[in-house]
């Protein structure tokens, strides 16, 4: 999507959607989202598998990380809600935008106790189509740690195709842990559309 000049134009990130699956419901994700999504910060094993050397969450940083949300141009985040509750059950974002290249890349994370019933595969799906159907992204690409089998398989039922590994990237409790890089091109989401 060229602007006048020929170059490629920047994605409207800033217009936050709304995008409706059977499962869950993705919506602009505020403050008001903190108290929901606090457990994903204290959870041990949502830190080993995001690579998180972090320590003690911010609650204060936290907040304000999430109040200013709806006015970043550069990246969208927003919440899973679980249709059938109603609960926020994790985020979703496409960030690290890569106006030469027209790409981006996603991460996801979900609150503890909420994996294993399609919830993340849905939400990718949703915001990965969203991506490239409606922001016209030509690659949306991701890194996931050899020890989360699990989202590999998301990610693969979803349409990322493994590029690379990219070894010992990550040092977790004295062991190193390779990252596999995966991504989805535009031409491949047309003929799937996150269903391969």
């Amino acid at each position: 999507m060229p602007d006048h000049d020929g170059a490629p134009s920047a994605p409207d990130f800033l217009t936050k959607p709304t995008l409706n699956g059977e499962l869950v419901l993705l919506r602009p994700v505020t403050v008001d989202d903190v108290p929901a999504l606090w457990p994903m910060f204290l959870d041990a094993e949502a830190m080993r598998l995001t690579g998180s050397h972090d320590g003690e969450p911010d609650e204060a940083g936290i907040r304000a990380w999430y109040d200013s949300r709806g006015d970043q141009d550069d990246r969208l985040d927003l919440a899973v809600v679980e249709r059938a509750t109603g609960k926020v059950v994790g985020e979703v974002v496409l960030n690290e935008w890569d106006s030469g290249n027209e790409s981006c890349s996603f991460r996801i994370c979900l609150v503890p106790g909420t994996f294993g019933q399609g919830l993340g595969t849905e939400a990718t799906r949703l915001i990965v189509g969203y991506g490239f159907e409606r922001l016209g992204l030509h690659r949306i690409s991701l890194e996931v740690y050899a020890f989360n089998p699990r989202a590999h398989r998301v990610y693969t039922k979803v349409g990322f195709v493994p590029e690379g590994v990219q070894r010992d990237a990550l040092l977790w409790e004295g062991e190193r842990v390779d990252a596999v890089t995966m991504s989805v091109l535009a031409p491949e989401w047309s003929r799937h559309r996150g269903r391969p």
